[in-house]
């Protein structure tokens, strides 16, 4: 026997090829150009026989006569027993023309070959798509039935086949696969696509909640999934019997399966949550004809749907034609098959490899670049007190994974020597001098960085003022309110909403807000300072709502105490428990890489909790505190070279790590 196949180096052809060269003869294979080196690859796979038997041809699908050289015709003419036509583009998300291109042209391309070369036999390898939306059960003789062809796909795979049916001008066979899942021996597979598609949302239940927690999800309705290795056995097997020329054979389950039970099947094979209450999509369908297609139109809800299902890496087609609305007979390729060995296995039989070959090859998250110099190399930062303390770190670091820092403070001298620093060891920066603390330096600051650089990706909100004063002291001192807002809120914001068009335009930016562990636990004598971090947090989260879909994301870091120069004064702060600038510039990086919305520890997560649980009772444990810990001397306008931490204020900071007191 001798063969010519289309399509050898895809997921179902890799197996077919596998399966003839069990047999004796040559086998021609398609290869474009450019893919040779994956030609190379496969007859590596298929072992040392495919080096001598399986025969490239150069050629295209897109050009007639697939671009088969004439000389290569003549060679070819009345020597090919069966030609097999897998190669197409099976793509629920790819557009008319590129479906009609490649799946109708291609495959009149591919017949106007095999009559050249007078192949004895065409193999048309069809889809269950080209029943298209067909109800009831739709038989193998079944072909032009007058069935909605609503998808590209479905048109083009109805129209491919027609073609195979009509224009060959040899014996002809068609085969029309279910949707193609993984080896059902090894789970291999090459792309996500079918039911791979919510994996990820699998995935996710799981790390969200424990394996016993019952979900409750839609009904999408009837699915069908067959394993690649059944298809390319079948193919093959199907292929070589006499006496079946002129017929379509289904490589389905006759049975079918509902989606819902597909996504229970997986799920416990990935350890997951499963859905213990499944919806009906006929229930909503009881509701007046066009209410949840006009509510999926307005903006607010057709924007979370489409940002969901691209998070989760979900085509909006691939879920609209989920559910088949037909189910396919098999008993031509059960007759067929018989004696063979051949048969389906039962998915749950195999679903646990073909989740673990996903989870370990396929997981789109598997391929993203997660480090730090990913996400920062050729960015431009504007970080905010740069010249000393957490900014300076922040800038050394992001300077030496290839970000570009711009370096913010009042303090020009202060600003180079940062500036030097990073150019010494080999990264670049840029300095601007401007007092945050005057809102209407902001406007000239950003006129001089835009004169400089065409883009601005990144702002870090770094630069602040701490007062450390009860409101006993505070009473004839309201511009301690003043001043403390006037840098940590409104200069911040002001930078934001200036930077915030520029962003949204380019549809990509990043905002790190540096706010205080005493926002979430309400330290006493903090009153200025952490008021004005706590607006800055709740202005975070009102304006990230609004410009989420634009690109533009923020992380707050509710930072711990840090030895800097702003907790100096502060005497009895020399021994409390503090995080180094270095540790602190390491939470920052972490808000660029990651872009978690809030950076925490676990005491501040606990002292918010807390405070909403039994606010009464925190407030008397902070009150004690407060008796623990007076007002510094500075505080009170004073100098004691003197004054140093008690042992009980020492235990209490240990015991309470990280928070101002």
């Amino acid at each position: 026997m001798t063969y010519f196949v289309t399509g050898a180096t895809g997921f179902i052809g890799r197996f077919l090829v596998q399966c003839l060269l069990e047999r004796e003869g040559q086998i021609y294979v398609l290869v474009r150009e450019g893919s040779t080196e994956k030609l190379e690859r496969c007859i590596e796979r298929w072992g040392p026989a495919a080096a001598e038997r399986v025969v490239p041809v150069a050629g295209d699908l897109e050009e007639q006569r697939l671009g088969v050289s004439d000389t290569q015709v003549q060679e070819l003419t009345g020597t090919i027993d069966h030609f097999f036509h897998l190669a197409a583009i099976y793509d629920m998300s790819a557009d008319d023309e590129r479906n009609r291109t490649l799946n109708v042209g291609g495959t009149r391309n591919t017949i106007e070959l095999a009559n050249a070369i007078g192949a004895r036999t065409f193999h048309h390898v069809s889809s269950i798509a080209a029943a298209g939306l067909y109800k009831g059960l739709f038989r193998e003789d079944m072909f032009d039935e007058g069935q909605r062809l609503d998808h590209p796909y479905h048109r083009t795979k109805f129209e491919s086949e027609k073609l195979a049916r009509s224009d060959v001008a040899g014996a002809w066979r068609v085969y029309r696969p279910a949707i193609v899942v993984g080896h059902s021996e090894t789970g291999e597979m090459d792309k996500v696509d079918g039911p791979y598609y919510f994996f990820k949302l699998i995935q996710r239940a799981r790390h969200l909640v424990p394996e016993w927690f019952p979900l409750i999800g839609p009904e999408l309705g009837w699915t069908n999934l067959v394993p690649v290795d059944f298809v390319a056995r079948a193919l093959d097997h199907i292929a070589h019997q006499p006496g079946l020329d002129g017929q379509a054979f289904h490589l389905t389950d006759p049975k079918g399966i509902r989606s819902g039970e597909a996504i229970n099947v997986f799920a416990r094979a990935g350890h997951a949550p499963h859905l213990a209450l499944r919806i009906d999509r006929r229930l909503t369908q009881m509701l007046p004809k066009g209410v949840i297609s006009m509510a999926l139109q307005i903006p607010a809800l057709k924007g979370l749907r489409k940002s969901a299902l691209a998070d989760l890496g979900i085509p909006e087609a691939a879920l609209e034609y989920a559910g088949l609305t037909c189910q396919f007979d098999t008993r031509d390729t059960e007759r067929a098959l018989e004696g063979s060995g051949i048969s389906l296995p039962p998915l749950d039989s195999y679903a646990e490899k073909l989740w673990d070959y996903w989870e370990r090859n396929l997981d789109p998250d598997l391929f993203k670049d997660r480090s730090f110099e990913g996400a920062v190399n050729g960015r431009t930062v504007i970080i905010t007190g740069a010249s000393s303390g957490i900014g300076r770190a922040a800038a050394i670091k992001i300077a030496a994974a290839g970000g570009i820092p711009l370096l913010v403070a009042r303090s020009t001298d202060k600003l180079e020597e940062t500036k030097q620093e990073i150019e010494s060891r080999g990264g670049t920066a840029y300095a601007y001098s401007a007092d945050l603390s005057d809102t209407d330096s902001i406007e000239p600051l950003l006129e001089r960085v835009f004169s400089d650089h065409p883009a601005v990706d990144m702002l870090v909100n770094n630069a602040g003022r701490s007062i450390r004063r009860s409101i006993a002291l505070s009473y004839d001192r309201f511009h301690d309110f003043e001043r403390t807002m006037q840098l940590n809120y409104f200069g911040a914001i002001k930078l934001i909403i200036r930077l915030l068009p520029h962003m949204r335009e380019r549809r990509f930016g990043h905002i790190v807000n540096v706010s205080s562990i005493g926002a979430q636990t309400n330290p006493p004598r903090f009153s200025a300072y952490v008021a004005s971090k706590a607006a800055l947090d709740a202005f975070t989260r009102c304006v990230g709502s609004e410009v989420i879909g634009d690109g533009v994301t923020f992380t707050t870091i509710h930072m711990p105490l840090v030895r800097t120069d702003m907790i100096a004064p502060t005497k009895m702060y020399d021994s409390f428990p503090t995080i180094a600038p270095d540790e602190a510039a390491d939470l920052i990086c972490e808000a660029i890489r990651s872009k978690p919305k809030t950076i925490n520890t676990r005491l501040g997560t606990f002292g918010e909790v807390a405070y909403t649980l039994a606010p009464k009772a925190i407030d008397q444990i902070l009150h004690m505190a407060y008796k623990v810990f007076p007002d510094s001397a500075a505080s009170k306008g004073q100098k004691d070279p003197s004054e140093k931490a008690s042992t009980e204020q020492i235990a209490v900071a240990h015991l309470m790590r990280g928070v101002h007191w």
